[in-house]
């Protein structure tokens, strides 16, 4: 599989596949494709994996997209303004992305569901941060809401990253949500409840624009429901 990036601020990863090469994607996430591109909608996993990753935030089902005969062209448009990245998954470097971030991948890379048990308060109850785990074999694109930057954490490094903002990281690293810690800051500093400590060793990738700090952004322009 070869592959090109283009457009911004609204890119399109464009792949053109071999004679019997595949990739998947979630559905409705093929934006063209020429005609020898075969289509088969598959649980790809049976149905732990199916729920899975309805709990990670994609589709119960999945499309695989295969070259007959000949070479084949098929594309894949983000969703949102920002950049498409790439990742060479391999059974050592597992990628854990944000909800929703999968965009497509060949076929030798499985999603699943990454649930972050862990909350340094007792807000929600102890509830975990869901994500998005990429493994196995293949390249992977996911959506990057804005411009990606990216950083290497050293082993026991970490860095605090407002909620939201987190995109990728190695499944080397770790991850908690904390607090903002003090009431007054809290209440009064704009910058919500909680922030999420991402420690390494391993590479993280940060978004400038989450699409949730865009929709809050626009809330008070739109009219409430009645």
């Amino acid at each position: 599989m070869k592959y090109k990036i283009e457009g911004t601020p609204l890119p399109v990863v464009i792949c053109t596949l071999e004679p019997g090469e595949s990739m998947i994607t979630e559905r409705g996430s093929m934006s063209w494709m020429t005609a020898n591109i075969n289509m088969e909608t598959t649980s790809n996993g049976g149905a732990s994996k199916v729920f899975g990753r309805m709990f990670s935030g994609e589709a119960l089902f999945q499309n695989r997209y295969t070259a007959r005969n000949t070479q084949g062209t098929i594309a894949f448009a983000s969703s949102f303004p920002g950049s498409i990245k790439v990742f060479d998954i391999t059974p050592n470097n597992g990628m854990i992305v944000q909800k929703s971030g999968f965009l497509a991948s060949e076929e030798g890379v499985s999603l699943s569901v990454h649930f972050q048990k862990k909350l340094s308060s007792g807000f929600f109850g102890g509830e975990g941060f869901i994500m998005q785990r990429l493994s196995g074999q293949g390249t992977a694109f996911v959506e990057i809401d804005g411009h990606a930057v990216e950083y290497t954490l050293a082993p026991g490094e970490s860095m605090i990253v407002d909620t939201g903002y987190l995109a990728a990281m190695s499944e080397t690293c770790t991850m908690e949500v904390v607090t903002v810690p003090g009431i007054k800051n809290m209440l009064f500093g704009g910058e919500g409840l909680f922030n999420t400590v991402v420690k390494g060793p391993g590479r993280i990738i940060l978004q400038t624009l989450p699409i949730s700090s865009v929709a809050g952004s626009l809330r008070p322009f739109f009219p409430s429901a009645k």
